[in-house]
C-alpha cells in the first residue's frame, strides 16, 4: 500500500474485553542504514500514510517507523471497536514494545518521537511517564490536541458529565466529527492525497463517552504540567475557524483544534520547548498545501539540527 522498500510488523498484545488486540509497526530503513530512528504516531480515525513525511526523515538519516495503535487501521480486527480506550495508558503497552524493538533488537541509539494530534497528547504522556528511562531522545508535535475545540461551558460542565458517563456508559454515543476536512484531505473529493476511506472515514466514527474521557483525563494530566525531560518541538497553524462558517479558510487554517490551546500549553510539557507557528497550515502539517508544506518541513529541519542527538557514528 506504502510502495517499495516498506516493511509491516504485527506486534501482539495483551488481548482486552473484545479479545485479540493487536498493534502495527511500518519500516523503511534509510539508505545505507542509520542508527538514528524516528518513530511516528497517528491521530483519531487516522493512520500512517503519510509518505512524504517518511521521505523527509529518510533524506536527514533517520530509519522511519510508524506505529499503527491497536484497533486503529492496519491493527484494527473485525471484533474491535474503532478507535476505542477507556485509558490513554493502554497505549503504553505498544509505544514501550516499538521503543524497545527500534532500540535493542535493531540497534538504534538515538530515537525521535513524532506525534500528530491524539498521537500527539499519547506520545506527550508516555514521554513523561518514560522520563529518566533514556528511551526518548527527543519529542516532535505536529498539531497536538491539547484541549477540546469547544466552548467553555462544554470544556468544563460537559467534560464533568462526559467523566460520569464515561463509568457507567462508557460506549454512549455523546459526539460526531465533522465530515469538511476529510473531503478537503483526500483524492476522490478534490483533494491532493490518497489514503483507505475504510481506516480514515471522512465523519470519522462516533465519539463516545469512554474514549472521551480517557481523552480528557489526559488533558487534565498536562494541563497539570509535565516533566518530559527530552527537547520537545510543537508546532501548528497559525490560526484557527470552523469550516461551516468559514469554507474558504479549511486550506489554510486548522479547521479540527483551536491552535491557541496549542499554544498556551506548550510550555507545560517541560522545561525545553520549541513553538513554532506554520503560516496557512493546516490541521495536519505535513499535508498542508504549498508554501505552509515545505515551511513545516524546513522548520522540522533546523529543530532537529539544533536539538536532536547525532548518536554513534554511523556504519
Amino acid at each position: 500500500m506504502l510502495g517499495e522498500g516498506y516493511g509491516v510488523r504485527t506486534l501482539p498484545l495483551r488481548p482486552d474485553v473484545e479479545g485479540e488486540v493487536v498493534a502495527t509497526l511500518v519500516r523503511r530503513r534509510a539508505p545505507g542504514g542509520s542508527r538514528r530512528a524516528v518513530l511516528y504516531v497517528h491521530g483519531f480515525v487516522d493512520y500512517f500514510f503519510q509518505t512524504n513525511l517518511a521521505d523527509a526523515w529518510l533524506a536527514a538519516g533517520y530509519d522511519f517507523y510508524a506505529l499503527d495503535l491497536r484497533k486503529y487501521g492496519r491493527s484494527l480486527r473485525e471484533h474491535q471497536t474503532p478507535n476505542y480506550t477507556e485509558s490513554l495508558e493502554d497505549y503504553d503497552e505498544e509505544l514501550d514494545a516499538a521503543a524497545k524493538l527500534i532500540r535493542e533488537d535493531e540497534d538504534h541509539d538515538v530515537l525521535v518521537v513524532m506525534g500528530h494530534s491524539t498521537g500527539g497528547l499519547i506520545t506527550s504522556l508516555w514521554a513523561h511517564r518514560r522520563r529518566g528511562q533514556g528511551v526518548v531522545d527527543a519529542l516532535a508535535l505536529n498539531s497536538p490536541w491539547f484541549d477540546l475545540n469547544a466552548s467553555l461551558f462544554q470544556r468544563t460542565l460537559g467534560t464533568a458529565a462526559v467523566l460520569r458517563i464515561g463509568i457507567v456508559r462508557p460506549r454512549r454515543v455523546v459526539g460526531k466529527l465533522g465530515s469538511a476536512y476529510g473531503h478537503f484531505l483526500h483524492r476522490e473529493t478534490g483533494g491532493d492525497w490518497d489514503y483507505d476511506l475504510a481506516w480514515k472515514p471522512h465523519g470519522g466514527y462516533p465519539v463516545v463517552a469512554g474514549w472521551l474521557a480517557a481523552v480528557r483525563r489526559g488533558h487534565a494530566e498536562l494541563n497539570r504540567g509535565l516533566a518530559i525531560d527530552c527537547p520537545v518541538l510543537v508546532a501548528c497553524s497559525d490560526a484557527t475557524s470552523n469550516p461551516v462558517k468559514e469554507p474558504g479558510r479549511i486550506s489554510s487554517t486548522d479547521v479540527v483544534l483551536d491552535v491557541g490551546h496549542i499554544a498556551a500549553r506548550a510550555p507545560r510539557l517541560g522545561r525545553l520547548v520549541t513553538l513554532v507557528r506554520i503560516r496557512g497550515g493546516i490541521h495536519d502539517l505535513a499535508l498542508s498545501p504549498e508554501p505552509a508544506r515545505s515551511e513545516f518541513f524546513a522548520e522540522l529541519e533546523r529543530w532537529r539540527e539544533a536539538y536532536v542527538p547525532k548518536g554513534r557514528t554511523e556504519p
